[in-house]
């Protein structure tokens, strides 16, 4: 169980986040042709929009909470007041909330991806096994919240935060003691979340890198004048 520990939760996301940015750099250097979202609304518009907007506002949110959660240290929230319990309360309502919206967007988006013929036709299996394991992470990402509810001290929260500063500070051995104790479904929830990293470059996610933050800024606009 050591050596699974070590390699899943101190070496793999070593290993993903090297494939996350090489495979994405070397995705857009020779494949920017790919490099987009692959958008099916025109071939079935029928609630696309507010399963999109659903899943996307969700995800979204769920994933802002997950780098305040993991990445922020623990400092920042003792200075501000809020103790380990309160942010395990925190986590879990907010969590869950956003958590729900994305499930019923999601949903919606699985079931028209599976159960549609025309988009079934045109769609990849990477877009599939991507949109499946994008739907089971945040199941157990739900799961794990349950969970939660029968340990309210925040000690779990705390090992998880340890556990990804030791990592980002390149400390694995320290890491994977933090994470080593913690309950299977939070392993499995965190070995999964790397495998998307992993998957990354080579699926339709790469539009992430995409957003046009350029348009923010531009202060001027483009008028066409017929010849």
């Amino acid at each position: 169980m050591e050596f699974i520990n070590t390699l899943f939760f101190g070496i793999y996301p070593y290993i993903a986040t090297g494939i996350f940015f090489l495979g994405s750099l070397l995705r857009y250097d020779r494949e920017q042709y790919s490099w987009k979202t692959g958008s099916s609304q025109m071939l079935s518009s029928k609630n696309f929009r507010i399963a999109n907007v659903l899943f996307h506002v969700g995800i979204i949110m769920i994933l802002l909470g997950h780098f305040a959660g993991l990445v922020l240290p623990w400092e920042i929230w003792h200075a501000l007041g809020i103790s380990l319990p309160a942010k395990q309360l925190i986590a879990m309502g907010v969590g869950g909330f956003f958590g729900v919206l994305c499930f019923i967007g999601l949903t919606m988006l699985v079931k028209r991806r599976l159960f549609d013929p025309r988009i079934r036709a045109n769609s990849s299996k990477m877009d599939t096994v991507i949109l499946l394991l994008i739907y089971l992470q945040l199941i157990v990402g739900l799961v794990t919240i349950v969970i939660s509810s029968g340990h309210m001290d925040g000690a779990v929260m705390y090992n998880l935060m340890s556990w990804s500063r030791y990592l980002l500070t390149f400390r694995p051995v320290e890491a994977v003691e933090f994470i080593s104790s913690v309950h299977p479904v939070y392993k499995f929830h965190v070995a999964l979340g790397i495998t998307l990293f992993v998957l990354f470059p080579f699926s339709r996610l790469v539009h992430i890198w995409s957003i046009p933050v350029q348009y923010v800024r531009r202060s001027y606009q483009i008028v066409r004048q017929k010849a």
